[in-house]
């Protein structure tokens, strides 16, 4: 070989030798030995080059959940052999463990989710993020089993969704499973608009036919028997149900009040609804008795605690929850059937209230003073109430049959 020859041989290979060889080991399998052993956490591994040092470096273990999720052997090896050659491939096309630069928009199933959930908090009442947050969790868990929670929210679609929709069907009911979609489409809604991705799928997604379970509606020989046995055994109780049959306010809604959104020298009542707006109603004197026995000097205190007026802190829920069980007590003794609860004497008195009218009005004129009284928002929302308590009943139609 000739003198310059041989020099631009070293040269070359001083100058281009480190970039001849390859920047990364083959991908391989840990299997926990020659016998493959199960019990052993199973991995991919493989070294990158440092691109200061120039020397191979291990990277840190792939386990990507399958040691769990798969527990034989062939069902183990065909999936750590597809994340092997899934890896392989990204590193033939240039992927570098020690890049730095962020993947643009890449934001794991979960972190989407809470983020999603932190604006969520700011813009709904407590109990309904309260529904949202443990839906949320439940969906959560169910990616985690499927490996799916640390994978790109836009891997999430609406094959996955609706597979865990029947999940839950299959472990619920039809109206459980609407509203886990429900809840799940106002999430991801969210999603969409901070382009954490392009579409909300869920939309997508049929809501199933459900039959709800209706409160039913008392006889009023049924009512002053509960109200007679009340007056004796349980006076805060009585004054608690008559809010809902005389004002006609959701129990939620009389949880809520506060001495300050009473006002007796006008005779009316603030109620803050299910959907946040404040809206003012008539006390009728009937009431109106009843609350000038009250010592209603802290404007702070809740009109309804386990005591009578005063602090109570416990979510919304809860309170309502803690009447319908103290008003289940009731139930046992006088033995009232199941679909009967403190709800039911909103519609029962709601019903009477709807006969009365119609006695001297017409029914358009019935309903639209109905309205003004009842709070409903529209014409169209008081009709259907009234259709599904059954309200008005045809007259006796012998004479045609």
């Amino acid at each position: 070989m000739s003198k310059i020859l041989e020099l631009l041989c070293i040269e070359y290979e001083n100058v281009y030798g480190l970039k001849m060889k390859k920047n990364y080991s083959i991908p391989k399998i840990y299997h926990g030995g020659e016998d493959y052993d199960l019990a052993k956490r199973w991995y991919v591994y493989y070294s990158y080059r440092h691109p200061e040092t120039g020397k191979l470096v291990r990277q840190a273990p792939i386990f990507a959940n399958f040691n769990r999720l798969h527990k034989s052997k062939r069902e183990r090896l065909k999936n750590f052999n597809i994340l092997r050659e899934s890896l392989e491939s990204l590193l033939k096309d240039g992927y570098s463990p020690y890049e730095t630069k962020p993947i643009e928009n890449e934001f794991s199933a979960n972190s989407a989710l809470d983020f999603a959930l932190e604006l969520k908090e700011k813009s709904v009442s407590r109990s309904t993020y309260k529904g949202y947050y443990n839906r949320v969790q439940v969906f959560k868990k169910y990616l985690k089993g499927k490996g799916l929670d640390n994978g790109n929210i836009k891997s999430i679609g609406k094959k996955i969704v609706t597979e865990f929709l029947n999940n839950i069907l299959k472990n619920s009911s039809a109206s459980n499973r609407n509203n886990y979609r429900q809840d799940l489409s106002a999430v991801f809604s969210v999603l969409v608009e901070n382009d954490y991705i392009e579409y909300n799928f869920i939309e997508k997604i049929k809501k199933l036919t459900s039959k709800p379970t209706r409160n039913k509606t008392y006889s009023l020989d049924k009512v002053d028997e509960i109200y007679k046995e009340l007056e004796t055994s349980d006076p805060l109780l009585l004054l608690f149900i008559k809010f809902v049959s005389y004002n006609f306010l959701r129990p939620v809604e009389v949880v809520r009040l506060k001495v300050k959104d009473i006002n007796l020298k006008e005779g009316t009542l603030t109620v803050r609804a299910k959907n946040k707006q404040h809206k003012t109603k008539i006390i009728p004197e009937i009431l109106t008795k009843e609350l000038n026995k009250l010592d209603l000097k802290n404007p702070e205190h809740y009109l309804f605690t386990p005591e009578g007026v005063g602090k109570w802190e416990r979510e919304e829920s809860g309170k309502r929850s803690y009447f319908g069980n103290r008003f289940n007590k009731v139930k046992k003794k006088l033995d009232i059937g199941s679909g009967y609860t403190v709800y039911s004497f909103r519609h029962t008195f709601i019903t009477k209230l709807y006969r009365e009218l119609r006695k001297q009005h017409s029914k358009s004129e019935t309903e639209n003073k109905l309205m003004l009284i009842t709070g409903h928002s529209t014409l169209v929302a008081l009709q259907k109430y009234l259709r599904d308590i059954d309200a008005e009943l045809p007259e006796d139609f012998s004479d045609l049959l």
